[in-house]
């Protein structure tokens, strides 16, 4: 079956914009105005799980065998980010200083300590990492604050497949059950569940649709009118509450609330329209992203941790305009850059297990 280039385009693209966002987000928290950070989160992480849903079939042997061999290659890299970690911290800081860290921290209120060889590595990070609980990795704060999107999504692969597999004939049911769960939950928010609960509601109400429309197109007469709809709820929030609603915009993402997923319908539903109608005839540097987005997301959360050292430097002698372009396109080619080592190392990695899974085969 030949492979769809407009979903490689789609991640591809999906993933400069998340480099992007951590881009403003984080380091550009120190220079980057409000306006733009909340303009950023209009491409975002649910494009993931839409084209999870566009991609995704019923077979649940299939499908758990791709979660394996994601959560091997996801220990794989956070090993490598453990001790990569503890050398940074031990031989590095004295070299690149600690200004950018210490400021870092500064503004939760907390104080950075560097560590030094005679101090123990701290192996039960390293076991919590494996079992996705994400204590932070000094270094590379960006990392961790990536990797909610990675257990919602195995969450969310497991009871889609399910969904798929049992349920069939049955999915717009279950669509309503999750956007209702969602609505419930935003409406009387004393309700609303710690944990992933809320993200899980949404965000596989997001995949089951998207799995609906497999294949198809949404019809042309349908979309003035849905992006009618989204314009004129736009219109009604600004005339009301004014751009101020807006500026709260990063605290209705965790867990996503109705502003934000009001905001991210734009992108979702261009996703959707753009499905079966954009066609992509060659690669280019956007579907190679794509195709190898696992690995870019691993990378951007060390690149984007990285930029602190040059943010903290250029702040206050580049106007923030020319500085958050300087900035992403650093980001981006340092995320090109340590996501082909990470590539590689995935492969020798994987290389040492069938070597250590054929000796002891053999045995």
């Amino acid at each position: 079956m030949k492979r769809d280039l407009y979903i490689d385009f789609a991640k591809g693209f999906a993933t400069l914009s998340v480099i992007f966002i951590h881009t403003v987000f984080w380091s550009g928290q120190f220079y980057v105005p409000t306006e733009l950070r909340v303009l950023s989160l209009l491409i975002d992480v649910p494009l993931f799980y839409a084209l999870s849903g566009l991609t995704s079939g019923n077979n649940v042997e299939k499908t758990f065998y791709r979660l394996l061999k994601l959560q091997i290659t996801y220990m794989i890299f956070i090993t490598f980010l453990f001790f990569l970690d503890y050398l940074f911290k031990v031989f590095g800081l004295n070299l690149f200083g600690l200004g950018w860290m210490q400021e870092f921290y500064s503004t939760f209120g907390t104080k950075y300590v560097p560590r030094s060889l005679s101090d123990v590595p701290q192996w039960q990070n390293l076991g919590n990492w494996y079992l996705h609980q994400y204590t932070n990795a000094d270094t590379f704060p960006v990392v961790m604050g990536s990797f909610w999107y990675l257990k919602v999504y195995f969450i969310l692969t497991v009871f889609g497949v399910l969904v798929l597999r049992f349920f069939p004939k049955h999915l717009n049911w279950f669509i309503a059950i999750c956007f209702g769960l969602t609505v419930l939950f935003n409406v009387f928010p004393h309700y609303y569940p710690t944990g992933q609960v809320g993200y899980v509601a949404f965000y596989l109400g997001v995949f089951l649709v998207a799995h609906q429309l497999k294949g198809k197109k949404i019809p042309a007469r349908w979309i003035p009118i849905l992006y009618g709809v989204l314009a004129a709820v736009l219109v009604f929030l600004f005339w009301n509450y004014g751009a101020e609603l807006f500026l709260k915009m990063n605290k209705a993402k965790f867990p996503p609330k109705l502003l934000y997923i009001f905001w991210c319908s734009f992108s979702l539903l261009t996703l959707l329209v753009l499905y079966n109608r954009l066609k992509i005839g060659k690669n280019n540097f956007i579907t190679s992203i794509g195709k190898n987005a696992i690995f870019y997301y691993f990378a951007q959360g060390m690149s984007s941790s990285l930029i602190y050292f040059v943010v903290v430097r250029l702040k206050t002698d580049i106007s923030w305009g020319i500085l958050v372009v300087l900035i992403f396109a650093l980001n981006i080619m340092l995320a090109v850059a340590i996501a082909w080592i990470l590539k590689r190392l995935d492969a020798f990695a994987w290389k040492i297990l069938e070597y250590l899974r054929k000796k002891t085969a053999s045995v």
